[in-house]
């Protein structure tokens, strides 16, 4: 669901970076089930796409160019040759050093090759004050304040730009995007969006709350089921117009200095 909502974003398009049609090597970061790194290999047959993540949750049946590995990627990276394009996405409290994660990117990235990475902000707002006083703004002021006590980033979105800038990539570009929770958006495209993200929250409620606040905050399985029957009560409020925001940053690495003539 979030994948059909990315590229919604981006007008049908799974990538903005503005990588050559030939690129050779590419690296899906934390690829999840696999789907951006399944079509992007279909755009791409010539491309040699990697996709890499802790869980094995990769279908078998893929395109020839496209290979999937489980790896810890907060360890040491190993590969033996740079990508000429990597993608990060939606990686919100998966990993504890950011600036370590973007470093070792960097390095693994060719000279004159491009990254993009794509992740949440993922406090939910409001404008007009329509969240206020509700379980859901309490759902989601708690949820990040666990997910920093086990030591994770929740919010990495507004901090990637100065993750990135640091670790030496140039040309930086930054996109920010509001995602509707639920159709009240007046634009079509995000009433759209705001449909397909309500169905995604409404969905992942439980499995995001249970670990928080059942491990780390010490609450019943009872008392969280209470306040998440509150919180898709709220969910389901058309006049809560509620948002969370996307952060999309395109980025190159520079290019290698000519080598100096005799």
């Amino acid at each position: 669901m979030l994948h059909h909502i990315f590229k919604l974003l981006s007008y049908g398009k799974i990538y903005e970076a503005p990588i050559p049609d030939n690129v050779q090597r590419v690296l899906d970061v934390g690829c999840g089930t696999g789907l951006w790194a399944i079509e992007f290999a279909d755009e791409h047959p010539s491309a040699e796409v990697l996709g890499v993540d802790l869980a094995p949750i990769q279908p078998d049946f893929v395109p020839p160019n496209c290979k999937f590995e489980m790896d810890d990627l907060e360890e040491d990276f190993t590969y033996r040759r740079p990508f000429d394009f990597i993608h990060c996405r939606y990686m919100a409290y998966a990993i504890k050093d950011w600036p370590r994660l973007v470093k070792q990117i960097y390095q693994h990235t060719a000279p004159g090759g491009f990254v993009e990475f794509t992740d949440f902000d993922l406090v939910i707002r409001s404008d007009d004050g329509s969240l206020e006083n509700t379980t859901m703004k309490q759902w989601t002021d708690t949820l990040p304040r666990a997910g920093r006590m086990l030591g994770r980033e929740p919010c990495p979105g507004p901090k990637l730009e100065r993750w990135i800038r640091d670790a030496g990539f140039e040309n930086v570009v930054v996109k920010v995007y509001k995602l509707p929770i639920g159709p009240w958006a007046k634009d079509p495209q995000f009433k759209l969006i705001g449909a397909y993200y309500h169905v995604t929250v409404m969905q992942g409620v439980e499995g995001f709350s249970l670990r928080l606040y059942m491990n780390v905050l010490k609450w019943s399985y009872e008392e969280l089921q209470v306040l998440l029957a509150k919180v898709r009560r709220d969910l389901n409020a058309r006049t809560i117009h509620a948002y969370t925001a996307m952060y999309k940053v395109i980025a190159q690495k520079p290019a290698a200095p000519e080598e100096k003539k005799e």
